[in-house]
């Protein structure tokens, strides 16, 4: 095997090392920030994900490089691992749009809710312990409610249920390459 043969396999094992790990990481963060309706880890997340998600592409470019070098190229499981790669990459473009829509959801709600938050409101009527409780329901106030409860909570769930079933999914695939890689290699 030649200095340039080892190279390609080189770089192919790099990129997968350090490609593949944080767009998985990213992946499945996401949710959990969603859920905090945390936009601003959100957004960041997104970049990670896309910009890693277009790095992984030369994975898959110096595996095919190297499998042609060594002529290996019509082997059924490097022929496998190269379609779930594909999946893969497909799911992951599925991800990035769901973490858009997300974004959006979320900062549509904040918008929704910021001139709700603004209105003045006495500080005991923002208190939600169980005195305050009591004086506003004696005073026939409604009940204050706690911060970021009621219908908004739930933004975004589809979008979240989704990147998180769809990067499940997608890192069973990069194992199942993975083992196809090792068990084959």
């Amino acid at each position: 095997m030649s200095f340039t043969d080892r190279l390609i396999i080189w770089l192919h094992i790099a990129f997968a090392v350090f490609t593949i790990g944080p767009v998985t990481a990213a992946i499945m963060s996401t949710p959990r920030y969603v859920r905090a309706r945390n936009v601003i880890v959100v957004r960041y997340l997104y970049r990670i994900t896309r910009l890693f998600a277009l790095a992984s592409l030369a994975v898959l470019i110096f595996g095919i490089i190297a499998g042609q070098q060594q002529k290996e190229l019509s082997k059924p499981w490097l022929t496998a691992s190269m379609t779930l790669f594909v999946v893969g990459l497909v799911l992951l473009v599925l991800i990035i749009r769901d973490q858009r829509k997300a974004i959006g959801a979320l900062e549509t709600a904040d918008a929704a809710e910021a001139p709700a938050a603004s209105v003045s409101t006495p500080v005991a009527a923002m208190d939600t312990s169980d005195q305050a409780v009591d004086a506003a329901q004696a005073a026939g106030a409604p009940e204050p409610a706690a911060p970021g409860s009621g219908r908004t909570r739930n933004v975004a769930t589809v979008e979240r249920g989704r990147i998180a079933s769809l990067g499940g999914v997608l890192g069973l695939i990069w194992l199942a390459i993975l083992v196809l890689m090792v068990w084959n290699g």
